[in-house]
Formats: structure tokens, sequence, C-alpha cells
């Protein structure tokens, strides 16, 4: 099936983590992911882009305030959060909250994320295709992950249409 959905994660794949006291939107300093708007301004016109998060200190509408600190919240048509969810990364049940109120299937969707454990795991138990966003070059076996990018601006079109 044709992938229709890109689901990102938000901390340290869309929007650096410092991981300051508090919510994201309320911090001295926010800043994006090197590559990742640009990524976003490619693919916005092509996929629904979807951002999902599991922060503890923000639902969706703090996550939305934050991301407007970077005007990154135009590129995203969904926003969901444990929160209002129910459910915590790495639970399959949040992958499929997520997609079930999209109005997808599994397999239309490629989950985008920097915790292995969290966003890739987790996705691909729930039947998602996956890129894991390897920054900061772990080393180690990563069976689950459908690619491996070190760099946001690795992440292509093509790349997301080979995905199997």
């Amino acid at each position: 099936m044709m992938v229709k959905a890109l689901i990102f994660d938000w901390g340290d794949t869309v929007m650096r983590d410092y991981a300051f006291e508090g919510p994201m939107y309320a911090w001295e300093k926010v800043d994006w992911i090197p590559g990742t708007e640009e990524l976003l301004k490619r693919v916005q016109d092509k996929f629904t882009c979807i951002i999902a998060t599991s922060a503890d200190h923000s639902g969706k509408d703090d996550m939305i305030k934050a991301l407007k600190r970077v005007e990154a919240d135009k590129y995203f048509q969904q926003f969901y959060s444990q929160k209002e969810l129910g459910f915590k990364k790495p639970d399959p049940h949040f992958f499929e909250a997520v997609i079930n109120k999209a109005g997808l299937l599994p397999d239309e969707c490629v989950m985008i994320g920097n915790m292995y454990e969290k966003d890739i795991v987790g996705a691909k138990s729930a039947g998602l295709k996956t890129i894991f966003f390897n920054e900061n070059e772990l080393s180690g076996d990563f069976p689950l992950a459908d690619a491996i990018v070190n760099q946001m601006k690795e992440i292509s079109i093509d790349l997301i249409r080979r995905l199997k």
C-alpha cells in the first residue's frame, strides 16, 4: 500500500529537547532539529504530516504553542499527545490511536523518530513503516527500523516510497 502519512515524534526529531523544566512552549530557548523544516517543506504537499508525542509536560495545545515559536505548526495537519490519547510510546495502542483518529491504516503510515525503543519498536509492533533518526549515531543493531538516517536531509520522498 502507498504511504499517505508521515508521523513525526516531537522532541529531538522536530524540535530540540533541551530538557528545561516545564512545557517547551515556556522555555527560554527553542530550536528546530537541523534539516527538519526543509524536509517538511518537501513532503507537506505529498503526505499528511502528523506529530505525535509522549512528552510528560505537554498536551496537544502546549505542543502546538511550542511549534508556533519556530513556525513549525503550519506543516502539520494533525497533532496528538499521550495526554489526550491515554497511551504512551512504545505502547502499540499509542500508535493505533493516532492512525485510527487520522483515519489511516498502519501500512499507509511512516513513523519518524529519534528513540529506537519508544518510536521505532512501538510503531513497528503496530504495523507502521519506520525511519529511525539516529542523529547521535548510536551503534548497534536496529532490526525494526525500515530505514536509518543520521540527518533529516537524508530523508527523501523516494526513500519514503521505497519503504516496505
